[in-house]
C-alpha cells in the first residue's frame, strides 16, 4: 500500500486579548454597582491600592472629577482595547443543597429565567445566547430589540450568528411563563394557546389571534363567526380563553422589589450647549501605594510570597489604568450621544433622531462591541429624566417622503394622540396608524399596538369602559 504524506500550510486570523484588556473589558461591563462591588472585592484583597474614600459623593460639580485616558500603554492597547471578547457563561457552584433552595423568594423575570435555564443541560455557548435574550427583555416579558442588534454584543469564535439567536429565543420561549420572549402581543398569545387542550378550540382561538385580534378589540363577533365559519358559541368560548391568557407576562415577576438607579453621566445646558459630565458620586478615587511597591520591587526575590505579591502589583497596576479607561470611554460616549440627540434634550421624544452603534463607533475610533458594553446597564440623568445610555439607540424609520425618524419620536407622537383623546372617545391602534399613515408615516397596526403597551396604556375597549 502506498502512503503518501503532505504539508500544506493554512492561514488564519483569531484576536486574542491580552490579561490586561480582558481586565479592561471586564470593568467596562459591568454596572455602577457591580463596579463598587468590584472595587470593594479589590480593596479586601490588594494591598497594593489605595482607596480615597473622603472624596466619594462629595459635593463637588462632577466636571471636576473628569477622568482622562492613561497614556503609554493604554494608547498602544488602544486597537486591541476596542476588540471583541467573549462574554463568559456563569459558572455553578454544586453543593449538598437542593437546587430549589436557590430560587430567590421575589425573583425577577430574568433571575427566574435564569433558574430555569440553569436546570437544563446545554452547551456553554447555547447557555450564553439564552441568557443574553433573557437579560434583554422588558418588564412585560418581551423582546423589543430585534435580534440583528443583539448581534454586536457577543464576541465569540466563531461568530453568533442570526440563526443560533433565533434558536436561543425559541429556547427562551418555551420557558415559564409562557408568553415570554414574544416580539408583540399576537406572539405573546400565540404562545399561550397550548394551554387550550380542546384541539378544535384551540385552532379557532389561534384563528383569531392570528387575524383577528382587531375585531376582538371592537367586538365584531359577527364577521369574525363567519369569516371563521363557527358559531357564535364557539367563539365566544374561544375568545373567552383568550381574554383569560395573560398580554404581559413579565408584569408578575419582580413587582416588590424597588430599583434604585445611580446615573453614570449627568446632562447639563452651559452656554447654550448640552454637556455630559461624570457623576462624582460614582468616580472612585483609587492610586498606587507606591510605598509598597518601592518596597517589593527593593526586596524582591524568588519565594512563591514574592510571586503573589508581584501578581497583587500587576493587578493593581492595571486597576489604576483601566478604571481611568472606564470612565473616559463612558465620558466619550455619552458626550457623542447627548451631540446627537440635542434636539430630544431641548423639544422631547418626538425630536429623537435614529442612531446606532456604528455611527458613534466610528466617531470616537472604537469598535461597535465596546459601543455596546458602555451603552448597556449605563445611565444618563438628564432634565427629562434619567435613561439608560441604549435608549438613545434605534434603528431608521422611512418615512413615504424618504426622510427617517426614530420609533422613540413615533411612539411619542402615539403618547400625544392618546393623551389628546376627547372625553368619552378611545382610539384604537388601527384609527391611531391610519392618522399616523395621513401625516406621512407607514406604522403598521401590530407597531402601535407595541408603542401603546410600552407606554402602559389599556388597549381602546378597557379606556372606553373606563370612561
Amino acid at each position: 500500500m502506498n502512503q503518501h504524506l503532505s504539508l500544506h500550510t493554512e492561514q488564519s486570523q483569531r484576536q486574542t486579548l491580552s490579561p490586561r484588556l480582558q481586565h479592561a473589558v471586564r470593568l467596562l461591563q459591568l454596572s455602577s454597582l457591580e463596579f463598587s462591588q468590584e472595587l470593594q472585592a479589590l480593596q479586601g484583597r490588594n494591598p497594593f491600592l489605595d482607596f480615597e474614600d473622603s472624596e466619594m459623593g462629595s459635593d463637588s460639580p462632577p466636571d471636576e472629577i473628569a477622568a482622562e485616558p492613561d497614556a503609554g500603554d493604554g494608547e498602544r492597547d488602544g486597537e486591541a482595547w476596542a476588540g471583541d471578547v467573549a462574554r463568559a457563561a456563569r459558572q455553578h457552584e454544586s453543593g449538598d443543597a437542593s437546587a430549589l433552595d436557590f430560587v430567590p423568594g421575589v425573583a425577577t423575570l430574568a433571575e427566574h429565567l435564569h433558574f430555569q435555564l440553569s436546570m437544563l443541560r446545554l452547551p456553554p455557548r447555547d447557555l450564553t445566547l439564552a441568557r443574553a435574550i433573557a437579560d434583554s427583555l422588558d418588564d412585560d416579558g418581551y423582546l423589543r430589540t430585534p435580534l440583528e442588534e443583539l448581534l454586536p454584543i457577543f464576541s465569540m469564535d466563531p461568530s453568533v450568528t442570526l440563526d443560533e439567536l433565533n434558536i436561543a429565543l425559541l429556547l427562551v420561549q418555551s420557558l415559564e411563563p409562557l408568553g415570554v420572549g414574544a416580539r408583540d402581543v399576537q406572539e405573546c398569545l400565540s404562545l399561550q394557546l397550548r394551554t387550550i387542550e380542546c384541539p378544535k378550540e384551540r385552532a379557532l382561538a389561534e384563528g383569531v389571534v392570528t387575524r383577528h385580534l382587531d375585531a376582538l378589540a371592537r367586538h365584531q363577533w359577527a364577521a369574525m363567526a363567519r369569516q371563521l365559519g363557527c358559531s357564535s358559541t364557539e367563539l365566544e368560548a374561544a375568545c373567552k380563553r383568550i381574554r383569560q391568557m395573560d398580554p404581559r407576562p413579565g408584569w408578575r415577576f419582580g413587582g416588590a422589589h424597588t430599583q434604585y438607579i445611580t446615573p453614570d453621566v449627568v446632562v447639563r445646558k452651559k452656554r447654550g450647549r448640552w454637556t455630559a459630565t461624570l457623576n462624582s458620586s460614582v468616580v472612585p478615587k483609587v492610586t498606587l501605594n507606591k510605598v509598597y511597591a518601592d518596597m517589593l520591587q527593593q526586596h524582591a526575590s524568588s519565594g512563591s510570597s514574592a510571586q503573589a505579591l508581584a501578581g497583587h502589583l500587576q493587578e493593581a497596576r492595571w486597576t489604576v489604568r483601566n478604571i481611568e479607561q472606564r470612565f473616559s470611554t463612558i465620558a466619550s460616549v455619552a458626550q457623542a450621544i447627548v451631540d446627537r440627540q440635542r434636539h430630544f434634550l431641548d423639544y422631547g421624544p418626538m425630536a429623537m433622531k435614529p442612531l446606532g452603534l456604528k455611527e458613534i463607533a466610528e466617531e470616537l475610533g472604537m469598535h461597535e462591541s465596546t459601543v455596546s458594553r458602555v451603552t448597556n446597564n449605563k445611565y444618563m440623568a438628564t432634565p427629562a429624566g434619567v435613561f439608560e445610555l441604549k435608549h438613545f439607540f434605534s434603528r431608521a424609520h422611512v418615512n413615504r417622503n424618504g426622510s427617517a425618524c426614530s420609533p422613540t419620536a413615533i411612539r411619542g407622537l402615539v403618547q400625544r394622540m392618546l393623551e389628546a383623546e376627547p372625553p368619552g372617545v378611545a382610539l384604537s391602534d388601527a384609527e391611531i396608524a391610519r392618522r399616523l399613515s395621513a401625516q406621512g408615516l407607514d406604522v403598521a397596526r401590530r407597531t402601535v399596538t407595541k408603542y401603546r403597551q410600552m407606554l402602559h396604556i389599556e388597549p381602546c375597549d378597557l379606556r372606553r369602559q373606563a370612561h
